[in-house]
């Protein structure tokens, strides 16, 4: 019986939230524009390219130890 009073709530504070975000973030109520870093694909294209260009180096992989926090290289198994 209560299920459908909190499924009804969730349902109308993502309506309420949607309903914000909108006005706020698209209609930009407060002013401003969206930078031409965001809506300009050309730039978006160079940019990801530049990123995907950089050498990448890494290291072993590492396991965490949550209790010590100490960091430990996994080392691979060798099988004959």
């Amino acid at each position: 019986m209560g299920s459908k009073y909190v499924v009804s709530s969730l349902l109308g504070t993502f309506a309420i939230v949607y309903a914000f975000d909108h006005v706020i973030a698209d209609k930009k109520i407060f002013g401003g524009t969206t930078p031409k870093t965001v809506s300009n694909k050309e730039w978006w294209e160079e940019t990801d390219k530049k990123f995907q260009a950089w050498p990448r180096t890494a290291g072993p992989p590492v396991v965490m130890n949550p209790i010590s926090r100490q960091n430990f290289i996994v080392k691979a198994s060798v099988e004959p």
